[in-house]
């Protein structure tokens, strides 16, 4: 799901449009990770940026370095409660305000030493680096070595003391899962979500093939689920357009569709295009239409990689002129607070009024999606979203206002592996606690809410 444009944040001025990062060349092993670690978590922090969009200013950096800072930032954020609340708990005056950079280095430094595989004194010795090739927190090199060596002396204890307040998640969002699925698969959720996931994969064909030779595991859905990936453009298959990554929940709303092989079917919303990719590889004519130019461009990237075709349109979802079509994906903009896991930045950047507003926005685009159906045709409604309002709201939303409308429940003998996710109406809900396979890293999926509609 796509979230729109992102609210501005509290924690600080945005950055301006001059020169960012350190400035002298960085030689150390190590470093140039952690710097575009400290760059892209500033963006996102205090720029405003998404964590797909921060990294930007990675041009020549080796895979592996780019892919460790990756995973620190990503860290960071699933964390940020826990490590804020740490650090200022060791600095009485707390982080300088005048140098706003100091404490996203200490958050660098911060997550390697508590949650990552990376030996104590590369973590502080890296992060001063950082701080000393910066002229504003060259100054307080002395403050970041102190606070991170005290911080790995102290790092069990400090744990401790934090490790069951759930700060890693923002209390509105705990009240209202609490309030929509009850206190114990609330904190169940808020659990999993400080876990890093694993790489889930969707196959054109040849599921036990491919899991063998990527050394993953089938999931009762059909995905393909990968631990310790490293570098994805690496993996088998990648280049030779075989497979692309996909959630394990993000996979099930096209296929509800059932069987597409030659009909018209329009992704709405549909970048970056796994599910133009899955409805392409079944065999539809497929309209897939986003309105950003950008992110459609990568959509057809994949797609020519993949070896699929579609009807790429760049347009407005909300006043698409086109069809009629047989069946409909819509996929519509929401607060993507399912996607936390694998989108840790989101828990941040949304706020409690963003709820109502995007609901507004999904109510017009499927009064309109189905519109431009068929009589008799499908429209499949989406979300990423664990929000009640993103979801179920909006179904009986739509039965009560157009008698045109009829729900198809979902039967768990329609998909393999789809029955423990179907709710009493007969509609999708996947929570990020569910699918339970042993240990965090095996377990878990994206939160989404998915319904099956008929034109009459």
């Amino acid at each position: 799901m796509k979230a729109p444009s992102r609210p501005n944040r509290p924690h600080g001025p945005a950055r301006g449009n001059g020169p960012r990062g350190p400035q002298r060349p960085a030689t150390s092993a190590g470093l140039p990770a952690r710097l575009l670690a400290a760059d892209a978590l500033d963006r996102i922090l205090r720029g405003n940026a998404s964590l797909e969009d921060a990294f930007i200013h990675d041009a020549g950096l080796e895979p592996r370095d780019r892919a460790l800072a990756f995973r620190i930032v990503a860290t960071a954020l699933r964390r940020l409660g826990t490590l804020r609340a740490v650090l200022t708990a060791l600095m009485e005056r707390g982080a300088p305000k005048s140098a706003p950079k100091v404490e996203t280095v200490l958050l660098v430094g911060a997550a390697q030493i508590l949650f990552m595989d990376v030996p104590d004194h590369a973590a502080v010795g890296l992060s001063v680096d950082i701080a000393r090739g910066d002229n504003s927190t060259a100054g307080f090199a002395g403050l970041i070595n102190a606070v991170l060596r005290r911080l790995a002396r102290e790092r069990e204890e400090r744990l401790a003391a934090f490790a069951t307040l759930g700060l890693d998640t923002p209390e509105w969002l705990r009240q209202r899962w609490t309030k929509a699925y009850g206190p114990e698969r609330a904190k169940a959720i808020t659990d999993i979500l400080s876990h890093e996931p694993a790489l889930d994969i969707t196959v054109k064909s040849d599921a036990a093939g491919w899991a063998e030779k990527l050394g993953g595991e089938v999931l009762p859905t059909g995905t393909v689920r990968v631990l310790q990936a490293g570098a994805v453009r690496a993996l088998p298959g990648y280049e030779d357009g075989e497979w692309w990554v996909q959630d394990a929940a993000a996979a099930l709303p096209a296929r509800l569709l059932g069987d597409v092989a030659g009909k018209s079917v329009a992704d709405l919303c549909a970048a970056p295009g796994g599910k133009t990719a899955q409805l392409a590889a079944a065999g539809a004519k497929v309209t897939a239409v986003d309105r950003s130019g950008p992110r459609l461009a990568r959509l057809s990237e994949n797609l020519a990689r993949l070896k699929l075709t579609a009807d790429v349109r760049e347009a407005d979802a909300a006043s698409l002129k086109a069809g009629p079509f047989d069946a409909i994906l819509l996929d519509a903009p929401c607060t993507a607070t399912g996607t936390l896991r694998r989108h840790p930045d989101i828990a941040w950047a949304k706020r409690p009024s963003d709820v109502a507003t995007l609901a507004a926005v999904q109510a017009g685009l499927i009064d309109h999606a189905l519109d431009l159906l068929k009589s008799g045709g499908l429209l499949v409604y989406a979300t990423c979203s664990l929000e009640p309002e993103e979801g179920e709201a909006q179904v009986a939303r739509v039965l009560a206002a157009r008698n045109d409308v009829e729900r198809v429940p979902l039967k768990p003998e329609e998909m393999e592996g789809l029955a423990p996710y179907i709710t009493p109406e007969g509609d999708l809900r996947t929570l990020p606690c569910d699918l339970v396979r042993g240990e965090p890293e095996r377990s878990g999926l994206d939160g989404f809410f998915a319904a099956r509609l008929r034109k009459r």
